[in-house]
């Protein structure tokens, strides 16, 4: 019996974890095959089927290291309505060329439809939950 429960807790934990979405490394191969191909297109149309932000990070950054949890944790909270990603612009440099970041932190929100919006520097959670509510997901917060 007991071997049983356990597996049942096991079980449950696990499924939870699956539903649960992390943030994911992306490479420029992968962001032109399932996000822009800008090699291919010249006008900007998304290719994902829900909105995403991008983390343009470096390793030795301090603000990008803050900012790290607060995408973990929005990666928790939105795990069924967006899709976080993280590029490095020490490994991804065509990426971070193509989207000009001279400076890091950068954030690219990008929603379903329309241009995407790229923001520099920290912004506090609260200010990063009301972009992500009112620009990607179409909410009103009155949180400026």
């Amino acid at each position: 019996m007991k071997k049983f429960v356990v597996l049942v807790v096991f079980s449950l934990f696990s499924v939870g974890l699956m539903q649960a979405e992390d943030v994911v490394y992306l490479t420029t191969d992968y962001f032109k095959t399932y996000i822009f191909d800008y090699t291919k297109e010249k006008e900007w149309k998304y290719k994902g089927d829900k909105p995403c932000v991008i983390d343009f990070y470096t390793t030795w950054c301090g603000p990008c290291k803050r900012l790290a949890p607060i995408m973990e944790e929005l990666s928790q909270l939105y795990c069924e309505q967006v899709t976080f990603y993280k590029a490095d612009t020490e490994k991804e440099r065509e990426l971070a060329y193509i989207f000009n970041i001279s400076s890091i932190p950068q954030v690219l929100y990008i929603p379903t439809k329309g241009q995407p919006m790229l923001l520099k520097g920290l912004y506090p959670k609260e200010q990063i939950v009301s972009i992500i509510d009112e620009f990607l997901l179409g909410k009103k917060t009155g949180i400026k």
